[in-house]
């Protein structure tokens, strides 16, 4: 659609909102989704779908769930991991209960339940905010952790807090239990999470959007121009807890295949807060970029040495993973606060115009 342009005035903006304006990142988009719903699928192993790929992906969902609380609102949390394991454990009740709705369906309807929990523990965030909202929300975290191991309705009776997935199918096909292919989970997760990330994308473009990032560049001024505060705040908490309760979900059910309580415990918070820096705040692809970083830089530790003749230790490449990456915390928040995502955004602007930078 052709600009109508009054003078030099634009009177139509209707690239200038969509989702990727620039053709070169429509270009890009399309040939990564093509090798994530196409290529991986065929070729890769079962190694690369099942111990690589599902889990970056699951982990990318949980960064984008805590960025639009964190990144976009500007209202730190430390209970990521306790709200992960609201929608795995609701995620087995649900299915446990109700046998004849297919999975999928559960996994989905989860993150409901991980928005009200979520909505619940963001009551305070009206009164106090930055350290202080931080300690209410690490409170969260070992409150939830405690529910889950001592509330037995949650979990299965023959284990204190542990999930065991039972066997679901799709059209014949099992998405669940330990028939199910690799490749069939990692194209129901890639599919969840290119659906969310689109739906986030909208979100923050939006008018809610608009009112989240205003609260987090300035709250008091948010409220003079007839922001209201809570409503604002607690349904930041409700969409960031809902994406997060579907990425636990998805971690138990698609990836695990059963898991205890310890797996959501302030670990898997702090790890995913670490995503989240290192990605960039308020960046959506930053959230993939620290995903893959701090989950696959393990790997490339422990695989890349061995296929050179020097085998590292598991104790060293644990070591190792929590120097390099504590390092790049460190420099990202002195030399660039908005992470590779800033990164690969001035990477960009370098190459459109190249060879001719001036």
């Amino acid at each position: 659609m052709l600009y109508r342009e009054a003078g030099q005035f634009k009177t139509d903006y209707t690239k200038d909102m969509a989702v990727f304006p620039i053709l070169q990142d429509r270009i890009g988009v399309g040939v990564i989704l093509f090798i994530a719903a196409v290529i991986i699928p065929l070729f890769g192993s079962d190694f690369l779908l099942q111990a690589v790929m599902t889990p970056f992906l699951v982990f990318a969902l949980a960064t984008i769930g805590l960025n639009l609380l964190t990144g976009y609102t500007g209202l730190l949390s430390l209970g990521t991991g306790a709200f992960m394991g609201v929608g795995a454990f609701a995620c087995y009740k649900l299915t446990t209960s109700f046998p004849g709705v297919n999975v999928i369906v559960w996994i989905v309807c989860s993150g409901f339940f991980s928005a009200a929990v979520g909505v619940l523990f963001g009551l305070p965030s009206l009164r106090i905010k930055g350290f202080y909202l931080a300690v209410a929300t690490l409170a969260a975290q070992f409150f939830l952790s405690w529910c889950f191991i001592r509330v037995p309705w949650l979990f299965n009776y023959n284990v204190s807090g542990a999930i065991e997935v039972p066997q679901r199918t799709l059209f014949g096909v099992p998405i669940t239990g330990p028939n199910s292919a690799p490749v069939t989970r990692y194209l129901i997760v890639l599919a969840i999470v290119i659906v969310m990330t689109w739906l986030a994308s909208n979100l923050i473009r939006g008018r809610i959007g608009r009112m989240w990032m205003a609260v987090r560049d300035m709250d008091i001024a948010a409220e003079l121009i007839g922001i209201r505060l809570l409503n604002t705040k607690l349904l930041a908490f409700a969409v960031s807890s809902f994406y997060c309760g579907v990425a636990g979900a998805m971690m138990v059910f698609l990836w695990y295949g059963g898991a205890e309580a310890e797996v959501f415990n302030i670990n898997q918070s702090f790890t995913i807060l670490f995503m989240v820096i290192i990605g960039g705040l308020g960046s959506l692809i930053g959230s993939f970029f620290g995903a893959a970083l701090i989950y696959i830089l393990p790997i490339i530790l422990r695989f890349v040495p061995a296929e050179l003749g020097v085998p590292l230790h598991a104790a060293t490449v644990e070591h190792l993973t929590f120097i390099i990456v504590g390092a790049l915390i460190v420099v990202f928040l002195i030399v660039e606060p908005h992470g590779l995502a800033r990164l690969w955004q001035i990477g960009k602007q370098k190459l459109r115009v190249w060879p001719f930078p001036y």
